[in-house]
């Protein structure tokens, strides 16, 4: 039979390979390699085409072995090692499939890929990946009926779903801890109106957007790094507006921006005798030496806030002020803060996820102004097939399936962009629960502004 490798066993592949063990039959057999076996063993349970191994990317050997061994190759390590894997899968002529964004290093193997005859599939899972297949649907539908693309606003995100908010940041982990904590590290670019918009690290969580969701109310959406390279990516080159953000629900904004002020998300340098120091040393440590003042009330004179607000409040019910003792030597701000978040933001037993998508685009047709939207609203079922497994593991199974079905032509580096990959995808998508809700309105008055996102 066929092999079909994974590599990398972390939460967001439960769903993945749940799909490709359900259509395995007799046709293929799953390994799942992980750096952890427990990690691939509890994923294949008792498939009889399933097997566990423990997997070591930097063993050159073991790698190459694995993937000469296999028909497809699908990576879910970190994305910082991607390349490693789609390098040997080069060299020994083996189709691969990530859920990350495409990296320099993986564009740049294009041409010996196509020299091969093989496919790198890069950016198949939610966003990026169902982002792209959900836009590029509609954008195609829109040139179709003769309609010219003016502005185009995506935003997503990760989040508890209704009811599980239970907490003052009505936010919980939902996907890799650590880059919740960097995000927004490189900035935004966008373009808005004609003109072209950066963002430093220092304003992005101050210059936000509100938008408003179906059945859910309100939500805020901060930039999301390099919109502009989506102009190349969709073949977008007239549009007046490109945004792409990240959605959070209302005032989760403005208490993060308290840390990335503070310096606590900084990931440059290590902090001295982290083993010992406490939480609210920690704090401290970015505050002016005033021993006669509490932490938490020189803290709050520093932001401007009332010791007993509502943002207070949300800062002390992390701990930040509490004596506990970190306890483990050589971490950067960044790693302590991460540490501190683990601990108050983990999903809890039966709390479930949500997946929230919302593309805008603006564009005229027959000379009238009209807005579309496409909306998605995916909540989890339990904690290992949370929403955010289910949105990225998923849409990468269908595309790695198809793949090794010899259904695409193409060769190379390749994104979910063509017609031929993702309308056969987001049709079976339908069969699981995960389909956008479309909504068209006309544009009334002259209003020379395109799309939601104000000049700030």
């Amino acid at each position: 039979m066929r092999n079909i490798l994974i590599l990398g066993a972390g939460l967001s592949s439960t769903t993945l390979i749940k799909y490709l063990l359900d259509h395995s039959e007799n046709q293929w057999v799953v390994r799942v390699g992980d750096i952890r076996l427990e990690n691939a063993q509890e994923k294949i349970r008792n498939y009889p085409h399933g097997e566990a191994f423990a997997f070591d990317v930097h063993n050159v050997d073991q790698r190459t072995e694995e993937i000469r061994l296999a028909q497809i190759v699908i990576s879910m390590l970190p994305a910082r090692m991607h390349h490693l894997v789609a390098e040997t899968c080069v060299e020994v002529g083996r189709d691969m499939v990530t859920a990350s964004y495409l990296s320099p290093a993986i564009k740049a193997l294009d041409g010996a890929a196509k020299e091969k005859g093989i496919i790198l599939m890069n950016e198949c899972g939610v966003d990026p990946g169902l982002d792209h297949m959900s836009a590029m649907k509609i954008i195609k539908e829109i040139e179709e009926i003769g309609g010219n693309l003016l502005a185009f606003e995506s935003s997503t995100g990760g989040l508890v779903a209704p009811g599980f908010e239970n907490n003052p940041w009505q936010y919980k982990f939902t996907w890799n801890p650590r880059n919740v904590v960097l995000a927004g590290k490189e900035g935004a670019r966008f373009l808005h109106n004609g003109k072209f918009k950066y963002i430093p690290y220092h304003k992005v969580f101050r210059r936000i957007e509100t938008i408003q969701v179906p059945q859910l109310g309100a939500f805020e959406v901060y930039g999301n790094r390099d919109s502009l390279t989506y102009l190349e990516t969709y073949g977008l080159y007239n549009l007046k507006t490109m945004f792409r953000g990240t959605i959070r629900r209302p005032g989760y904004c403005e208490a993060w921006d308290i840390f990335v002020q503070l310096g606590a998300t900084d990931d440059s340098y290590v902090m001295e005798d982290t083993e010992n120091m406490t939480y609210r040393e920690f704090i401290n440590s970015f505050m002016a030496y005033e021993t006669e003042i509490p932490v938490d009330v020189k803290l709050a004179r520093y932001l401007n806030f009332e010791k007993d607000s509502k943002m207070m409040k949300r800062l002390s019910w992390l701990g930040i002020f509490d004596n506990t003792r970190i306890g483990v030597h050589g971490l950067t701000p960044a790693k302590i803060l991460q540490k501190i978040l683990e601990e108050k933001w983990q999903l809890g037993p039966g709390d479930k996820d949500m997946i929230v998508m919302q593309h805008q685009f603006d564009f005229i047709k027959d000379g009238v102004e009209k807005k579309r939207f496409s909306t998605l609203v995916y909540i989890g079922d339990e904690l290992g097939h949370t929403a955010m497994s289910v949105t990225v593991g998923l849409p990468l199974a269908m595309v790695a399936r198809r793949i090794l079905e010899g259904a695409y032509s193409q060769k190379g580096v390749q994104l979910p962009i063509q017609p031929d990959i993702y309308n056969p995808v987001l049709k079976e998508l339908e069969n699981y629960g995960i389909q956008f809700v479309e909504q068209d309105v006309e544009i009334s008055g002259n209003n020379p502004e395109h799309g939601t996102h104000k000049q700030t």
